[in-house]
């Protein structure tokens, strides 16, 4: 049968968009998306007294997750879903150190987030609140696939969309408690301000693909190079759009607002997730679009990520310092205003990378593997924070920072490790990681001119120590009353003891976390 020049032309264009697809290297979003769908079937058939079992459906499908990435685990690149385009073959998913070291920090998030989350889905069906178990979890699981496909996406669609799969659960999470305005208020806030934040980074996009005519990260580099005079302006303001919304994921100042009412409002353990998972799948966002696909007009982005640092840490740090401790959730607001300081400093290498570094060298590796590195280390004190502020929660709801005054009394060894936690926080021996962490960061902006930056990210590690030093004080202070003792849960037990061991060990090896200082999405 002879084949028509026509047909030939059909076949070998149909070739060109025909993807394959590497099953080993897709398997944790996929495996997070599965049981997430599982769990949604599940609980249409399992009484209320037997709802307990979806908590640990939904912790064994994110361990299985986690141990899918054993087999990729030695491949320094795999592509998958890939086509043929004009310079050559791309792909829209890519999994490489990068890729690993964020879809570790991802799941690794989850897990202990969804060990507070058993502990307090246990104590709202004990006091007849309303919490629907299968909606959480179900929830979570959606955000944590969305979570664990950002990293490896390697196309501005993909990326977009993944990060809509990790924020949109994220919202009916925060107002998952039914009948509570602040929770309702605090969605409402949250959701309003991600929609309008998701428009602007889809113009921004729009701007870049009308004038470059591709959405790969890998072809945007060297396109957006390329691009005539009279687009020039249309790219620029694509690229700054496209910040903006990655700045509100990250909340990043002034996109910040929306932190303290949603972390109050949001059942804690959610809370606590967003402030990880959360802003790792927002600065994971941020590093790809920047130092991979607008690489060429870093002189746009790496002053505005500069000064986006700056404004950030100054204004979470001193929002921190003015919580009264006897306001209600007082706590909660701290850790809350923490986290946006700490985003601050999370920034600082991204900025560092759109910089060169005086040595008349341009790699932004040493940068990115700098917000890799503190990310890490961020995840596993801060969870461990909240995982106490947890457990001190279930008998003072309001959970004031002057509720943990005299805790060592009632709790030592809850208190050491709130303690060790903070002082990781702010990075104080015998917190050595938190130390290196911030070393690390402070290292880059000098490797890269922004002496400047490195002096106000200095004047903010002291102002941060007054509140961190003086919430630790507060600990071993003489309670106020006889101090009472109460059993704490299995799971934030294991939770507590798991960020605890992770943070000595660090503590004791920084390395092991330092090592990553190497990663990055090239």
């Amino acid at each position: 049968m002879t084949v028509a020049p026509t047909d030939s032309v059909f076949v070998e264009s149909a070739a060109s968009v025909v993807q394959s697809v590497d099953w080993p290297a897709i398997l944790p979003p996929t495996i997070t998306a599965v049981v997430a769908l599982a769990v949604l079937v599940i609980d249409l058939f399992v009484g209320e007294h037997r709802k307990a079992l979806l908590g640990w459906i939904s912790l064994a499908g994110l361990a299985a997750a986690a141990v899918s990435m054993l087999p990729i685990a030695g491949s320094h690149h795999r592509d998958t879903f890939c086509v043929v385009g004009t310079g050559g073959t791309v792909c829209s998913y890519t999994v490489d150190e990068f890729t690993l070291a964020i879809q570790l920090l991802v799941l690794g998030g989850a897990l202990l987030a969804g060990l507070l989350s058993l502990s307090t889905l246990k104590d709202a069906r004990a006091a007849k609140r309303e919490l629907p178990e299968g909606e959480f979890w179900f929830l979570l699981l959606s955000s944590v696939a969305g979570a664990v496909l950002l990293p490896a996406s390697r196309d501005l669609a993909t990326l977009v969309v993944a990060l809509e799969v990790a924020s949109l659960p994220a919202f009916a999470l925060v107002g998952l408690k039914r009948g509570d305005k602040r929770s309702s208020e605090a969605a409402l806030k949250f959701f309003l301000s991600s929609v309008a934040a998701t428009a602007v980074t889809l113009l921004g996009v729009s701007f870049v693909y009308a004038a470059t005519g591709t959405l790969y990260l890998t072809e945007l580099d060297e396109k957006l190079g390329q691009v005539d005079g009279e687009l020039e302006t249309l790219v620029q303001a694509g690229v700054v759009l496209t910040l903006v919304g990655f700045a509100f994921k990250v909340a990043a100042v002034p996109f910040h607002f929306w932190v303290p009412d949603a972390y109050v409002g949001a059942p804690l353990p959610v809370a606590a997730y967003l402030s990880v998972v959360g802003k790792a799948v927002g600065f994971t966002g941020l590093i790809l679009v920047t130092v991979v696909g607008f690489r060429s007009y870093d002189d746009v982005w790496g002053p505005a990520i500069a000064a986006l640092a700056a404004l950030t840490m100054t204004a979470g740090n001193v929002a921190a310092l003015r919580q009264q401790a006897t306001r209600a959730y007082s706590a909660v607001r701290l850790l809350a205003w923490s986290s946006v300081a700490q985003a601050g400093y999370l920034l600082v290498p991204i900025a560092s990378a759109g910089f060169d570094n005086g040595r008349g060298e341009d790699d932004p590796t040493d940068a990115v593997g700098a917000t890799v590195a503190y990310a890490l280390m961020y995840a596993v004190v801060n969870l461990g924070a909240f995982a106490v502020a947890a457990l001190v929660g279930r008998t003072k709801r309001k959970n004031r920072v002057s509720d943990y005054r005299g805790l060592y009394a009632k709790s030592p060894l809850s208190a050491l490790t709130l303690a060790f936690f903070l002082l990781c926080l702010a990075g104080l021996p015998p917190g050595i990681i938190g130390l290196f962490a911030k070393v690390t960061v402070f290292s880059a902006a000098v490797d890269a001119g922004l002496g400047w930056l490195a002096v106000i990210m200095a004047v903010n590690v002291v102002i941060a120590l007054y509140y961190y030093l003086q919430w630790t004080a507060l600990l071993f202070r003489a309670p106020e009353g006889e101090p009472g003792r109460h059993r704490v849960p299995a799971p934030l037990t294991a939770a507590i003891a798991a960020t605890a061991a992770l943070g000595i060990a660090l503590s004791g090896a920084p390395q092991i976390v330092l090592r990553f200082t190497d990663v990055s999405p090239f």
